[in-house]
């Protein structure tokens, strides 16, 4: 999980925001900080409370999806990859969708970097049926919408496709074939654009809090996750 991250940050507080130390935040005022924070509209694309873009909005965000492709540093092997961007009440509900062709039981990654400085730890369960998935992943749809420390992971090993929704509420669609996935989009108003730029390929602040974490570790237990992690360095 990960291979996508673009995250530009130095550190996370206790209490709400961390961020790149460089850039269009750096010397803003605490009023003009909050203010910025407060915007939670742009057009007719609503944020969720996770992330804000730049101050001088170097990328303004919008809904869409554009392919990508990961390349495998060690193999050179090639995988095709959806990103897109959806606004705030469709999310939840795309990345549902998105589910469904993964099979009936898939494997979960849970992504936090609540407490990990630059680095996201990855929690792993294995073998869930995607019913009792959704069902618990809509109890805790607050986190998963509003957390900037939170990300989470769907994946199918034998098919080799993977769906995320990221800590940047980006969703992201790994594998092939990417048609199913395709069209879900689209039937969720999320089209083709060759153009879009997502929040993470400029500077953008992410959002969390303890309650968060709280949410989290509750998330964490509810999904029978014993701890046990590794460490992605992306």
């Amino acid at each position: 999980m990960g291979f996508l991250k673009r995250i530009l940050r130095s550190g996370v507080t206790d209490d709400a925001i961390k961020g790149n130390s460089h850039g269009s935040f750096e010397s803003l005022s605490d009023d003009e900080l909050q203010t910025h924070m407060g915007i939670d509209s742009y057009g007719v694309f609503d944020l969720t409370d996770a992330i804000r873009p730049s101050y001088d909005l170097q990328i303004v965000p919008k809904q869409g999806y554009r392919f990508d492709e990961y390349i495998d540093e060690a193999s050179g092997t090639r995988t095709p990859v959806i990103m897109a961007s959806a606004t705030r009440h469709a999310l939840l509900d795309l990345f549902l969708d998105l589910i469904e062709p993964l099979g009936t039981t898939v494997d979960v990654v849970l992504e936090t970097s609540h407490h990990a400085g630059n680095d996201q730890e990855d929690l792993y369960r294995e073998h869930i049926d995607v019913p009792v998935l959704k069902s618990i992943l809509l109890d805790f749809e607050d986190l998963l919408l509003n957390d900037g420390c939170t990300g989470i992971a769907v994946i199918n090993p034998t098919k080799r496709q993977e769906v995320q929704l990221d800590e940047h509420k980006l969703l992201i669609v790994y594998g092939d074939p990417l048609a199913e996935f395709e069209q879900t989009l689209i039937r969720g108003d999320v089209y083709p654009d060759d153009d879009i730029q997502f929040v993470t390929e400029a500077e953008h602040v992410h959002s969390s809090s303890e309650r968060m974490f709280r949410q989290f570790s509750m998330l964490k237990n509810r999904l029978g996750m014993d701890g046990e992690s590794t460490q992605d360095s992306w």
